[in-house]
């Protein structure tokens, strides 16, 4: 007994070894530098509570991300199903009686403590496990997947992406429907699937514009980035302050805690959409690309891992976080600078917020975790 819990606990320190820090070092410096800006923005009303909470939060979600490190790539794709089915779980639970409505969606559990849990965002994880089950389990690498295996991984996605339209929340729908299409054009599949999905997520967009699925306030407050007048005492009001706010940061910013449309409390949830409107007046452009840079860092070390992978499984799910990263970051800072609609995305690792700080740390703990090699021997698993 004492010899297999030596070889185990060997095993998971030479995973832990062969790790490659830098994105957690990447992650951790945007986690420190989003609590400093959502102090920024609610020192006024909340002094440093949240951003308090943003650094807990990241703690537990570091702690998660460590254990995930730890486990062998061949349980992780043992336990993808669960992993799927815990997050299709969540997301029916917001629409039963216990689900609660937030700013015209339905996408909040209110947990006791003060506690709440926005399931859309851990179930990004169950989507990114699951789509790298289906198309990588049981066959060779060099083998495309077959049109019945695709098919179900879009069945697959269909399915929460068709309950978080019900919420709705078409921005976390776009994730799933992005993220789903990148998957999928990596396995290998042919390019006509890829230009198919393209094509049905254009086409999903715009019937939710246009069937009642969306209420029409909810419609303007998507095309109210092209004209403000819109929704102008909602986030028409938003998106001008935001570009005022960003536009006057200059090249090196105000200083942190010196910007005035911050610091006067003209932008509305502006430590979670539009922290990134904070980091643009009081870090100036220069601090602001210093942001993007790190997230894009992440995004190319995501990449990376997937293209040098050995395992077929581990890298559809680094595929997967990259395609998840890159079209979140490219969401959240087009509404910021008024090139895309407001969604309600949150910035990864920056923007307040229990569950999305959990679910993006915890992809990184898939990460490095789909990088390792598999340690075969007693112990391995």
């Amino acid at each position: 007994m004492a010899s297999v819990t030596a070889t185990g606990a060997s095993t998971v320190g030479a995973r832990y070894a062969r790790t490659d820090w830098a994105p957690f070092v990447a992650g951790l410096g945007l986690t420190v530098v989003g609590a400093l800006l959502i102090w920024s923005s609610t020192k006024g009303w909340a002094g440093s509570a949240l951003a308090v909470r943003h650094l807990v939060n990241a703690a537990v979600g570091i702690v998660l991300a460590l254990a995930v490190v730890a486990v062998d790539v061949r349980w992780l794709r043992a336990v993808a199903p669960w992993v799927y089915l815990t997050g299709l779980l969540g997301l029916l639970l917001v629409l039963s009686p216990l689900g609660e409505t937030v700013n015209g969606s339905r996408s909040w559990l209110f947990l006791p403590g003060g506690f709440s849990l926005q399931p859309s965002e851990l179930a990004k994880i169950g989507l990114v496990v699951g789509l790298a089950m289906i198309l990588a389990e049981g066959r060779d690498p060099d083998r495309p997947p077959t049109w019945r295996e695709v098919l179900l991984a879009w069945v697959l996605a269909a399915l929460p992406i068709a309950l978080i339209m019900l919420q709705p929340d078409l921005g976390s729908a776009l994730v799933f429907g992005v993220l789903t299409i990148g998957v999928v054009a990596t396995s290998g599949a042919s390019w006509r699937w890829t230009a198919a999905a393209v094509g049905g997520t254009v086409v999903a967009v715009v019937a939710a514009l246009r069937v009642p699925l969306l209420d029409p306030y909810q419609v303007n407050r998507l095309l109210a980035f092209q004209d403000p007048a819109l929704d102008p005492e909602g986030i028409g009001y938003q998106t001008t302050q935001v570009r005022l706010a960003i536009g006057s940061g200059g090249w090196s910013g105000t200083g942190l805690g010196q910007g005035p449309q911050t610091q006067g409390g003209f932008i509305p949830f502006q430590h979670t959409d539009f922290i990134f409107s904070v980091a643009g007046e009081e870090l100036g452009l220069l601090g602001s690309l210093g942001l993007v840079g790190l997230l894009g860092f992440l995004v190319v070390r995501a990449l990376l891992v997937g293209l040098r992978g050995e395992d077929p499984f581990g890298r559809l799910v680094a595929v997967g976080v990259a395609c998840w990263f890159a079209f979140q970051t490219f969401q959240n800072v087009g509404m910021n600078l008024g090139l895309m609609p407001v969604t309600g995305l949150p910035l990864p690792f920056l923007s307040y917020g229990g569950s999305s700080m959990l679910a993006c740390w915890l992809a990184l703990g898939l990460l490095a975790c789909a990088q390792q090699p598999t340690l075969r021997g007693r112990g391995a698993w």
